[in-house]
């Protein structure tokens, strides 16, 4: 893995797909311990852990574990905006249903505090939160999610479904932001 430049911005390898997988498949196994019924619905929120998502959902061996997708915006280029605008959102009941939110990242926590209040507000059984990187640094609001890929430090991050304004999804390792932009 080298160094990549992107919108003038040069970001450095930080976490292989090797690495990735591994903590893919820890999550997924501790999901699955922690499950109490054979179809938790895992929510997935767009657009950053599609890919964690699709991961996720394989790795747990649940054949009836069920996804679905939400989408929330927070983030303008590089940093967040501090507010949480819903793009697309949850349309089927999720009463009495075992939750798991799919995050890509959480930062602040806003966007993940907003998401179990609504998901609450619905009666699930339960609502846990897997993410693959978590800022713990960075945390403002609400709480730790329960299953954690990776703790990262509080810079910029691209790949794996993390993006710049839109692009660099499709990198199949995460980099991070140089030191010296």
């Amino acid at each position: 893995m080298a160094d990549i430049t992107i919108n003038g911005l040069t970001f450095e390898p930080h976490i292989t797909r090797d690495e990735i997988d591994a903590q893919v498949q820890r999550v997924a196994s501790e999901i699955a311990r922690d499950c109490t019924t054979p179809n938790p619905l895992l929510l997935c929120v767009l657009n950053g852990a599609f890919i964690f998502a699709a991961d996720l959902i394989r790795a747990l061996n649940m054949p009836r574990a069920e996804i679905t997708f939400i989408r929330f915006k927070s983030y303008e280029g590089t940093s967040s905006t501090g507010t949480v605008k819903e793009i697309m959102g949850l349309n089927q009941s999720i009463e009495g249903r075992e939750i798991i939110i799919v995050e890509d990242i959480v930062d602040t926590g806003i966007t993940s505090l907003q998401l179990r209040k609504m998901l609450l507000e619905q009666k699930p059984a339960s609502v846990k939160m897997a993410t693959l990187l978590f800022k713990p640094e960075s945390l403002k609001q609400g709480t730790p999610p329960e299953y954690v890929g990776f703790s990262i430090p509080s810079k910029f991050i691209i790949g794996y479904g993390l993006d710049l304004d839109e692009a660099v999804r499709g990198l199949p390792e995460i980099y991070i932001l140089k030191e010296n932009n």
